[in-house]
């Protein structure tokens, strides 16, 4: 695409779907949630790209989630993601219909996918961002991201050149209820490309257990900071969170010592996760691991001192020594599940009533 264009020629708000084996990652909704309150601003449509084959199926579900129309590219060569064969997908959507913003998941297929096309069309691009907003007199996105290893925010905005791309980080953003009776218009598109115009190749997908995105799907997740003094202590959070069914996250302090893989940091620098129960076991609360999680739907916090900026945060606050809380809080929650399971099974009441006890 030329370098010198003018940007009242580019309108729309376009969200990547992102998908495996035709199943949407949940970022892509979450993003289609956001483009819909940029559009409306702008007055401009709001459209999912599909790419894949055989996905139509996703059209209605991006229908569902807000989308107004989909850009179809329906080919066996987009089965697999390679990013040669999507780029180039998306590369001649853009170039022939001319969107303005264009979103993608901060996922690792998006952030390749984005940084490739970005390239492509000459066009600017801010990844890893956690907050958007547009200003709809100069129809400018304003995209907020870390800096200076999450110390500072930074909002960027791209004057010149169009489409304005943005990565956003999964769990940022809230996915919208799905309206399943809402409808849009399908445009498809070809690819024009054989099998022979491609470098690589899939040979075969490798799935690590116990990874992915567990954390971010977690509904019960206990996150432990520098206050657990050791890595064997993660034991402690491991135990919690096995009785509780939940996940195990870090700040980034504790990732930092090697205490834990980075795949378990959450913070302006990690992932962001919206769980009902959130844990913030020996954390401080620095804003760099706050914006990570306080929008879960319940915050507990412990930590044996009292001024600690996490309790700010914290919807429930124990104030005492970690070692003796968590195993206490531990035995309590089996107990009290392992009551509910009994109540249940002998018909004595409502498992319900028993479990609310458990909660304080």
């Amino acid at each position: 695409m030329p370098r010198d264009v003018n940007p009242a020629d580019f309108r729309g708000v376009w969200v990547y779907i992102e998908h495996r084996d035709g199943i949407a990652a949940e970022v892509s909704w979450e993003l289609l949630g956001a483009g819909r309150g940029l559009a409306d601003s702008l007055g401009v449509e709001l459209a999912g790209v599909v790419l894949g084959h055989q996905v139509e199926p996703l059209a209605a579900e991006a229908f569902a989630y807000g989308a107004d129309k989909v850009y179809l590219v329906d080919d066996p060569l987009l089965a697999e993601f390679r990013v040669e064969a999507h780029a180039r997908a998306f590369t001649r959507l853009i170039e022939t219909y001319r969107p303005e913003i264009v979103l993608m998941g901060a996922t690792p297929c998006g952030r390749e996918l984005s940084g490739t096309v970005a390239t492509a069309v000459a066009a600017g691009l801010t990844a890893d961002t956690t907050e958007l907003a547009v200003n709809p007199e100069n129809r400018l996105l304003e995209a907020t991201r870390p800096t200076f290893g999450g110390k500072l925010l930074a909002t960027i905005v791209c004057e010149r050149w169009r489409p304005q791309m943005a990565t956003v980080r999964p769990g940022v953003m809230p996915r919208p209820e799905p309206q399943f009776r809402r409808g849009g218009s399908v445009v498809r598109a070809s690819l024009d490309l054989s099998e022979a115009d491609l470098v690589t190749r899939v040979l075969e997908r490798i799935r690590e257990p116990g990874r992915a995105d567990a954390l971010e799907k977690a509904e019960v997740v206990v996150a432990g900071g520098r206050g657990l003094g050791d890595k064997r202590n993660f034991a402690l959070l491991h135990e919690l969170a096995e009785v509780l069914g939940g996940a195990v996250a870090a700040t980034r302090a504790a990732v930092d010592a090697g205490w834990i893989s980075r795949d378990h940091q959450v913070g302006q620098t990690g992932k962001t996760v919206r769980p009902r129960l959130y844990f913030a076991i020996g954390i401080s609360g620095a804003i760099q691991h706050v914006v990570g999680m306080q929008q879960s739907g319940l915050i507990v916090a412990v930590n044996n001192d009292a001024s600690a900026p996490i309790f700010e945060v914290a919807d429930f606050g124990i104030v005492g020594d970690l070692f003796r809380v968590v195993p206490a809080l531990t035995e309590e929650f089996r107990n009290r599940l392992r009551g509910a399971v009994g109540s249940a099974s002998s018909g004595t009441g409502p498992v319900g009533e028993r479990s609310d006890g458990g909660g304080g």
